[in-house]
């Protein structure tokens, strides 16, 4: 597998990166403060994982955000196009500390992610558990924790459905960015936050 991109060194961010540790995979992680600010995290994680610039992280093939909903237009702003590549969504338009829905005027919350990232296909994925879960062991006894996926690219949601797969999980599509969102997304959505197992 390529080297992911990883933009937000939040639990979110920092959970999905422990979770390619785990399996060996290669991926750069970046937040606001620059490489520095990370070096020690990427050392706890460990030799596959690399501090870089946010510019670094948006460079990859498969580019995983996950940043305060508020603080996501700074977080993308003046990056280039992203000319077909992946990005991942794990955002949801809600925040500490009082975890009051984001006004989004009737869009999902990927509709408005997707203008912030021109050029990408986008997949809403890693957004609907707590980020314990991510860098958990994935086996729940006999069985794969489950974690939804949903995009409106076929190809897009084929790479992430194999991502998922390789870190040890079980995905669910759950359809197009539209009604995916309205299933997963926090708040409001009736499969958020549930910790399901496939088991056979």
């Amino acid at each position: 597998m390529s080297t992911i991109g990883i933009i937000g060194a939040g639990a979110i961010g920092s959970a999905f990166a422990k979770a390619l540790a785990v399996k060996g995979h290669d991926a750069i992680i970046s937040n606001s403060r620059g490489p520095a600010s990370l070096s020690e995290l990427a050392q706890w994680l460990g030799p596959s994982i690399k501090a870089g610039t946010r510019e670094q992280a948006a460079a990859q093939q498969i580019v995983l955000v996950a940043v305060n909903w508020s603080r996501l237009p700074a977080a993308l702003a003046g990056l280039s196009d992203f000319g077909g590549r992946i990005v991942i969504d794990a955002n949801n338009p809600i925040e500490a500390p009082l975890f009051k829905p984001a006004e989004l005027h009737g869009r999902m919350s990927s509709e408005v992610f997707a203008d912030l990232v021109p050029g990408a296909r986008v997949v809403k994925a890693f957004n609907h558990l707590p980020a314990h879960f991510l860098s958990d062991d994935p086996q729940s006894g006999d069985g794969r924790r489950v974690l939804f996926f949903s995009g409106d690219d076929a190809h897009a949601k084929a790479a992430v459905s194999g991502l998922i797969d390789q870190l040890g999980f079980f995905g669910v599509d759950l359809g197009s960015l539209e009604a995916g969102g309205r299933l997963a997304q926090i708040p409001g959505g009736p499969l958020a936050i549930h910790n399901l197992v496939k088991f056979g």
